[in-house]
């Protein structure tokens, strides 16, 4: 396994482990076979069951690849339909317990996974995945062509301490949230917050903390309501720490 260092957009270095080619062929494997087994039923319910080819007969060829298509299509979208939904992970990639992140530090978007999607026609059709296989291998941070061009890194999850262990803030039973839209960050967003927010309180560098609020404000469209930037982060921290305790 190799180490996979991050540096954020704060300058935060954090240090996750690479998920393995074989971690990744697992998952792979487990997805192609969920999707096998999809064209499967799908292919017996409408050409079996209901005799889907005695309707189609005697229509042209473009409209019974476009009736195909549309019968197998949430195979085609499937890898990148899944990870928008699950933050990274495929129902293969939660089995095998690895996730797609972004070098940066923060969550991959749906064009982070759209470019990684596209990208499968090279690095999982050309020569057989030897392509694909050969980059993860060769790669010092195990990507793919698709995680290189998108800017991400697939990593394992195994034996590793939840991440939101690390942003975990004491609240109690009365407490009342100040910021219901610190929601729409994610763990590994808070993660980084806490992190920048505590090697800035250690060096007394109230200007990261004021960028570390400006940063937080404009990616969440939180207000700073109280005025001081240290309570804000502080009860950004909480809140968080509430809303996903009572998800």
């Amino acid at each position: 396994m190799s180490e996979l260092s991050i540096n954020t957009t704060q300058n935060v270095k954090i240090n996750f482990i690479a998920a393995t080619a074989g971690e990744r062929l697992g998952a792979y494997f487990i997805d192609l076979f969920i999707k096998g087994c999809y064209i499967a039923f799908i292919s017996w319910f409408f050409f079996y069951v209901l005799n889907f080819e005695k309707v189609l007969r005697g229509v042209d060829s473009w409209s019974y690849g476009a009736v195909l298509l549309m019968l197998y299509f949430p195979v085609i979208i499937y890898s990148i339909t899944l990870e928008s939904i699950f933050e990274g992970q495929s129902f293969g990639k939660k089995l095998v317990k690895i996730k797609v992140v972004k070098i940066d530090g923060y969550q991959a978007g749906f064009g982070d996974y759209l470019m990684r999607w596209f990208f499968r026609i090279i690095d999982f059709t050309s020569f057989y995945g030897l392509v694909g296989l050969i980059a993860i291998v060769s790669s010092k941070k195990s990507q793919r062509l698709g995680d290189m061009v998108a800017g991400t890194a697939v990593i394992t999850l195994k034996n590793k301490i939840n991440i939101s262990h690390t942003i975990l803030e004491e609240i109690g039973d009365s407490y009342v949230p100040t910021y219901p839209l610190v929601i729409k960050l994610s763990d590994n967003d808070m993660r980084i917050i806490k992190e920048t927010y505590q090697r800035a309180i250690a060096k007394n560098d109230q200007e990261i903390i004021y960028k570390l609020v400006e940063k937080i404000e404009s990616v969440s469209g939180i207000k700073n309501q109280s005025g001081n930037n240290n309570d804000f982060i502080r009860v950004i921290l909480k809140d968080y720490n509430f809303y996903t305790q009572h998800m």
